[in-house]
Order: C-alpha cells, then structure tokens, then sequence
C-alpha cells in the first residue's frame, strides 16, 4: 500500500507537468500554426507588390524656372525623399509613434505586450502596440469592414506586412513612404502637400512646432484638423513637444518655449482657379495632356493617368514673366473696367452699344443662357423652356466677381449673365523669338468666374491693324524699302465682279506722299489697300500660313484691314518670325513629360520654317520700329517711359469692338488683346476703345516689371544687325521731314475699318 502511494502521487505529477506544458506552449504552437496558415494560405502581398505600392501621386507642373505651377491629382500627394524631410519631422514622428523604432524589426514586443496589458486590465494609459511600420503596412494595404474575428486575422497579416517591409526598406525609407502616404485632411495628402497646404512651406523647412502639429495629427486627423479644431490641435502639439522632450529630442527650456508659441497657419487651400497661370494650367490639363495620354502607353499598356500616375510636366513658362504678365493684366483692366463703367452709364441698354436692337441683346442673351451650367442642369431635370424662363428670372441669392473682391448678393441668373457681360476680358501672350518658348500666358481676368480661355481656347477675334505688317512684308520681299513713298489717296480693287474702296479714319494726311514707315506707323488704310492690290489676298494668306496662322482666312481684299479672326496664341508666334531672323518657330510651352521616377517619357521639339531671309526680317523690325518711335504706339516712350529698341503695331477693329497690341523687343514678343465678351459690347469713343488705350499698356506695364527684374537677363541692346549686307535704305529722316507740319499734331488715333 506504502509503495502504490508514491507511485500515484509521480504519475498525477506527470500528469500536471503535462498540462503544465500544454497550457504554456499550446497557445504559442496554436499562434504559430495560425500565423502560419495565415502566411500560406492569405492573399498576402508578394514581393513586387511591396516593392511597388500602389499609391496615387499627384501630376506636378513646372515652370522653366523650376517653380510648381500647379498640380493635377486624385488625391494630392507628391512623394518626397528621406533627405528631403526636416529632422523636425522625424524626431516628433518616432517621439510620439514609436520611441524604439529603431530597435525592432517591425513589431515592438515590448509595447505589444504592454497594449494587451492595458487592454485586459482596461487602462488606456499604457499607450498603444502598433509601431510605425505597421501603421505604414495599414495604410499601404487598408482594411476593409471586418468582424472581431477578421480583425484578428488581418492584424496578424499586418504583423506579417510589417516584417517583411523591414526587410524590404531601410529604416528611413519606411520614414519617408510613412509621411508620403498619410492624409492630412484639407486635401493635404502626403508630408510635402502638408507642409504647403498649413504652412506654405517645403517639407526640409518645417520649423519643430510645425512639424509636431503635423505629427499630432497622425493620432486622428479629423479630430485634431487645425483649421477647424484650432485649441485642439494645439494641445495635441503640445502633447507631440512633450514627448519630444521625454526622449531626449528637446530640452526642457526649448519644449516650454515652444509649447508657449502660438498655433498660427499660413493655410494655402490648394484651388485649381488659383495660383499662377491657371488659364495656362487648365489648356494643358484639358487639351494638351488629355491628347498626350490618349497616344501613349505604360509599359503595361494602359493609358497614363495624370490624376494618379505622378507625371512630371516641365513647361516654358517662367513664373517671375508669368507673375508679372498677370499684374499687369489686373493693373491695367481695372481702371479701364472703371472707365467702361462710366461709359455704360450712359447707355441705354449697358453694357451693349447704343445701336445694339432689344431683339439683338435678346438673342445675345437666350444663347449665353442656353450656354450656361444652370440651363444644362434644368434642361436635363426636365423642365419645359418655360420653366427654365421662369427660373432663370426668380432672384436667388447668389456671389458675383468684382475687381475690389467677391459680392454676395442676390439677383436674377439673367441680370447675373448680363453683369458677367459688362466685364472686359483679355487674352495675353509672351514668346521668347529664338525659341519659341512661351513664358507668359494669361487667357482672362479671373478664372474662377470666367474660364473662357482668351489666348488659345477661346474663339478668335479679328485683329484690325496688326494684321498688316503681314501685308507689308509681302512688299518688302518684293524689294520696297521703308523709305518708298508712295500716295496717300484712294485704292480701288476689283474683286469677284465688285470694286471695293476703303476709306482712312481721317484727312489728316490725305493726299501726302508718305514713306511705308510712316503709312504703317499711321495704320493708313490706302497704303494697305494699295499693297494687297500690288499683290493679291491669297498671296497674303499663304505668307500667314507659313507663319503658323491656321484660322480660317477668306483670301478677299478687306483682309489688308483686318478683318480676319486670329488667335493670341497665332498672332505671337506669327509675329516672333520677324524676331527670329525670318524662321517661323512653333510656339512652344512643354519640354518634356517624366515619370514618377524621373524618366523621360517625351522631349518636345518645336517644328520651324523659313519664311523670308534674315535681311528682310530685319527690315521688316525697322518698318515696325517706326509704330513705337512716332506712330499710334509712341506712348510707350513719352507714357510709360520704355526707351529700349522695340517694334509693335496696334489694331482696333469696327465699332472699338476689339483692342490690339504686339509689341517685339529683341528677347520677347507678346501679343494682347482686349474685349468684350460679345462684339457688341465695346467702347463708344474710340479714344477709350483704341488699341493704343486697351491693350497697349498692358504690354508697357508687363515690360516695365520684366526690363526691372534683373534677374531675367533680357538685353537693353538693339536688334541684332544681319551679317551680310542690306541694299535697302533704312534711314528714312530726308523723306520724314516734308511731313513733319502734317504729323506734328499726331494723336495716336488708331485707323480701323
């Protein structure tokens, strides 16, 4: 009996030993076999996949200067490297979400163990478990709505996601894909968005408060957003400083003196109606890239996505030319807005001319109606034109465009339409000649209320005056020289069984034998009509074609006056031929496309063609000249004081209805032209509606800033001199003076037809 009790009491002690074992390594063994299973079975990511995650970037627009223009993307992000980030950033990042991220290799066992403690006794003091590599492995691979037991799974996986990113990345490197990828709400995407969007700063420069404003926001970023939760975002970075300071990333004194700084944001929304050349922005957006992406491929063979892809578009404007060409437009057009103000009130039916019939505006006004985002939307809800009538004439509270700022008030869509109308619009264009790289492009006044894009988009105006030196150039490669006289009398031509006469704007200097300069500085009339029955309108029209003008041109004779519709976009590039030497150069405003990785994808190349010899380029220049020095552009010396060497012509067309300039220094030619919405609306004294009053100083205004940035290296020199020599007399100062009684009350008075 003594010797059966031993022997039961070692067999039960086995026994609990063997429970002992079970209960202690049965949960590791089940875990491990889980986490297994998980791995083997699970659709884990593979190797590429971490390699390579999918993550959408932001399409960035360059300037030549390298300056971001603007952006395009589905969700704004731009990735930026670990070198490229402040330390700021990182020390607040590892203080507040993972102190020993440097020590693991994905999972913090130690903090894992003190969450599941906090969890099981209910304390939320003990901080939580997930380091920062998984954190990063949730955002790179998200969850979806999962029950308590998928949960389970998917945290084991990211456990797994976890440990495989460490060995995949350098410590940085998950640093970096960890700022990259967060969301900082306000359309903020991404630690480079971020640090733009609140403090209009790059992600290097992040002062330490900033960067753990930032930081704090991992937490939760809609409870902690600073622009709506201001005191809480505050407090939460100074949570972020204190924890700086408990491991050793700030002193005492520094965290105090920070935390006492208060949370001010330099909050830049980034808004596709805002920025620098958005008129520009959206042409490439909605032209150029659309048509780009439509003939290239991936290696994959799926189109590139500019919302998603992160492309890199390296353009030719310059943003300081781009800057102060935009100035100038808004400098310019509010006193004159102002001056057409005054003269609207003293029409009947403003801002439509005094000859403008009620049936007229009424047509005018129905299509700008059917024209209009509200008529598509009641149109396609259904409403009977009745409806849409009675709709579009019920007050509604509403926020106009006003050059002093927006207005909130209330009116009828109709008078919203009709107020719309009564603004002047613009479109301006500057080239660089030998290039044919575009460096300004301002297509409007405001783009947030008028999209309508007047440089290249927009329907072409006609353009009056500017359009004969096209005109004269024919003559010069036939040998005129500036200096043939001819008379200044009526030119009859007959043209499809019609005579057609046109008329000066004056007597002034009727009957006078004038020099081609002085006929082309003066934009008479009979001198042009003179030269296009010298050479005919179809030889007119193919010398424009040559020159890259591709609008619709009728070959009649009127068009010696203008009457052709043009783009601004044509106009510059046309007249940077004479610029360049004679060598028509395609306008040009994108250099090449990159990838994400910085991969050349396109170079861009403009196409050129020669379309007179250098010597009667250079001609032409000194035919042109003569607008500047004593003609319907000499304002720009005696007014806006630009005594550099310069060419021009001004254009007006009937009624005042279009204003025109293109003005040619040696470094730049830029075109401007100035209007009314519809060619009804316009000026009545054509000393306001003139070329020479609405679109000329704007080039002036855009010069004066451009020739005082001493940072663009524009030359003061004169034009540059053929090498071979030129057998046409220049110096026209023996004809001038026989003309001097008849100029010398000259009042810039544009001629239009």
């Amino acid at each position: 009996m003594g010797a059966e009790k031993p022997k039961k009491e070692k067999l039960n002690l086995k026994k609990y030993v063997l429970w002992f074992w079970i209960l202690f390594f049965g949960p590791i063994a089940f875990l491990f076999l889980f986490v297994l299973g998980v791995r083997l079975f699970a659709d884990l990511p593979d190797t590429e996949e971490l390699q390579n995650p999918k993550t959408l970037l932001a399409t960035e627009i360059y300037s030549s200067d390298l300056k971001v223009l603007g952006k395009f993307y589905a969700e704004n992000r731009t990735n930026v490297k670990y070198k490229d980030i402040s330390p700021n950033v990182v020390n607040a990042l590892i203080a507040t979400e993972d102190a020993r991220f440097y020590e693991h290799s994905g999972i913090d066992i130690k903090a894992l163990g003190r969450a599941v403690a906090g969890a099981v006794t209910g304390s939320s003091s003990t901080g939580g478990g997930s380091t920062i590599t998984q954190q990063l492995a949730k955002m790179l691979f998200p969850r979806e709505d999962l029950n308590k037991f998928q949960l389970v799974i998917r945290k084991i996986k990211e456990w797994i996601i976890a440990t495989k990113l460490e060995r995949e990345y350098t410590k940085e490197e998950i640093i970096a894909l960890y700022l990259n990828k967060f969301d900082y709400v306000n359309n903020a995407v991404g630690i480079k968005s971020a640090a733009q969007i609140y403090f209009n700063t790059t992600p290097d420069s992040l002062r330490i408060e900033q960067a753990a404003m930032l930081v704090g926001m991992a937490k939760n970023p809609s409870l902690f957003n600073p622009n709506r939760f201001h005191d809480r975002a505050e407090g939460r970075r100074n949570t972020v400083l204190q924890q700086m300071k408990k491991y050793g990333y700030l002193t005492a004194e520094a965290c105090d003196s920070l935390q006492k700084i208060p949370l001010k944001l330099n909050f830049h929304p980034e808004d596709h109606n805002e920025g620098l050349a958005p008129y520009f922005r959206e042409y490439l957006r909605d032209v150029f890239l659309k048509k780009w992406c439509e003939e290239h491929r991936k290696p994959d063979g799926t189109k590139y996505d500019i919302y998603r892809d992160g492309l890199k578009i390296y353009t030719t404007l310059d943003s300081r030319m781009q800057h102060y060409a935009e100035q100038a437009v808004t400098e310019h057009i509010t006193e004159l807005q102002a001056a057409f103000f005054k003269d609207c009130a003293r029409k009947k039916n403003a801002p439509f001319a005094w000859n403008v019939s009620k049936d007229e505006i009424k047509t005018i006004m129905t299509q700008a109606m059917k024209r209009s985002e509200r008529y598509r939307t009641l149109k396609k809800a259904g409403m009977s034109m009745e409806q849409i009538e009675k709709n579009f004439n019920t007050p509604v509270a509403m926020t106009v465009f006003s050059w002093k700022g927006e207005i909130d008030t209330t009116m009828t869509p109709m008078d919203s339409i009709r107020y719309a109308k009564s603004y002047l619009q613009t479109g301006f264009m500057s080239i660089e000649p030998q290039s044919g790289y575009i460096k300004a492009w301002v297509g409007g006044i405001n783009h947030k209320y008028f999209q309508y894009d007047h440089v290249q988009i927009g329907h072409a105006r006609q353009v009056g005056s500017t359009f004969k030196p096209f005109v004269y150039a024919l003559a010069i490669q036939e040998g005129y020289s500036p200096c043939y006289r001819l008379p200044n009398v009526p030119t009859t031509i007959s043209y499809d069984g019609k005579e057609w006469t046109p008329s000066n704007s004056d007597d002034k200097l009727n009957g006078k034998m004038l020099t081609m300069q002085q006929a082309l500085a003066n934009s008479v009339n009979y001198i042009s009509a003179y030269f296009m029955k010298q050479f005919g309108p179809q030889a007119t029209v193919d010398l424009v074609r040559r020159m890259g003008i591709v609008s619709p041109i009728e070959a009649v004779p009127a068009i010696c006056l203008g009457t052709p519709e043009i783009s601004v976009f044509e106009m510059v590039g046309a007249n940077a031929t004479f610029a360049n030497k004679g060598t028509w150069i395609e306008p040009t405003f994108v250099t090449r496309i990159e990838d994400k990785n910085g991969k050349v994808l396109a170079d861009f190349v403009p196409k050129t063609e020669e379309v007179m010899s250098e010597e009667k380029a250079y001609v032409m220049i000194q035919l042109m000249k003569g607008v500047v020095t004593s003609g319907t552009g000499v304002r720009l010396r005696y007014r806006y004081k630009l005594n550099q060497p310069m060419a021009g012509k001004t254009g007006t067309t009937q009624n005042n209805s279009d204003g025109w300039f293109m003005g040619i220094t040696p470094d730049l030619v830029s075109g401007c032209w100035v209007g009314g919405e519809d060619r009804s609306i316009h000026f009545n004294s054509t000393n306001e509606g003139q070329g020479a009053s609405m679109a000329l100083p704007i080039f002036a205004k855009y010069m004066q800033k451009v020739y005082a940035d001493k940072t663009i290296k524009l030359t003061q020199g004169d034009f540059e001199k053929p090498s071979k020599k030129i057998d046409i007399e220049m110096d026209c100062s023996k004809y001038n003076k026989e003309l001097e009684s008849g100029i010398e009350n000259f009042n810039e008075t544009e001629d239009f037809y």
